[in-house]
């Protein structure tokens, strides 16, 4: 009897980890039973267990079927499909080197976000500007595109990470190999996100400098926006700090000097 090949090929121990802490999330995130998501993948609740619990690895069919009930990308990068050709991540689904996630988990990310740093020209200044964090159909992931900057030209936009393992959120921007990284925590309940930026400074006569300052995202529907340098004397300048003070006395990062 000739053997379904579907059947027989396995993930890598680590491909299959991986996977399972996928599935289990979205379990969690739609709040649906595991003998549920078996039914609707018609699949045995036995094979489903054994595969979250590591006990048995990721066969291609259960990916495959899994992927047609919860509607989103499961097989890792290098998977092959029925004619042997490597899968193309799906719609909806990034690439599993910005974390795999999938439109649906991430979809409460999406919007405008009032953003406050450190002004690195004058002291005692708060720099604000506008984030959108938006899904990209060209690109299958979200991306961030930053606008309202007095600095126009230098404004980034680039792609995010958000991978199971950190439960972090990385803003990456890659300009012909220059980097710039912004990580940040999970939002609080009031959707305030803080984190920390690590960028390159202006300096006279055309000299950059790496730095690194704390970096707040505020949803902007909740709040009172002014963009620019933001100094004592403006109505908003202590509130706005106060969120940059929080982001230091509270703990959501750390400096770590010699």
């Amino acid at each position: 009897m000739a053997v379904d090949p579907l059947e027989t090929t396995e993930l890598s121990e680590a491909q299959s980890r991986d996977l399972a802490a996928k599935v289990r999330e979205e379990l969690a995130r739609r709040r649906i039973s595991r003998q549920r998501l078996a039914d609707d993948a018609k699949i045995s609740i036995s094979t489903l267990e054994k595969a979250l619990s590591g006990t048995r690895p990721f066969t291609l069919a259960t990916i495959i079927r899994l992927e047609e009930a919860l509607q989103i990308k499961l097989r890792p990068s290098g998977a092959k499909d029925k004619d042997g050709s490597a899968v193309a991540p799906a719609a909806g689904a990034a690439p599993v080197e910005l974390g795999g996630y999938s439109l649906g988990a991430v979809k409460w990310l999406e919007g405008d976000y009032l953003t406050l740093r450190p002004s690195f020209e004058m002291k005692d200044t708060v720099y604000a500007y506008r984030t959108k964090i938006e899904w990209s159909a060209d690109r299958n992931c979200l991306c961030f595109d930053e606008s309202e900057r007095l600095d126009a030209p230098f404004s980034q936009k680039g792609v995010i990470s958000i991978p199971n393992k950190s439960g972090q959120i990385y803003l990456h921007t890659n300009d012909e190999g220059q980097f710039r990284l912004a990580i940040l925590g999970r939002p609080l309940i009031s959707g305030e996100i803080y984190g920390i930026l690590t960028t390159l400074r202006a300096l006279r006569g055309g000299q950059l400098q790496p730095a690194a300052t704390p970096l707040v995202l505020l949803p902007m529907a909740r709040q009172a926006v002014q963009f620019g340098r933001i100094s004592a004397p403006d109505p908003l300048y202590q509130t706005y700090r106060a969120h940059l003070d929080r982001t230091i006395d509270e703990d959501y990062i750390r400096f770590v000097l010699p």
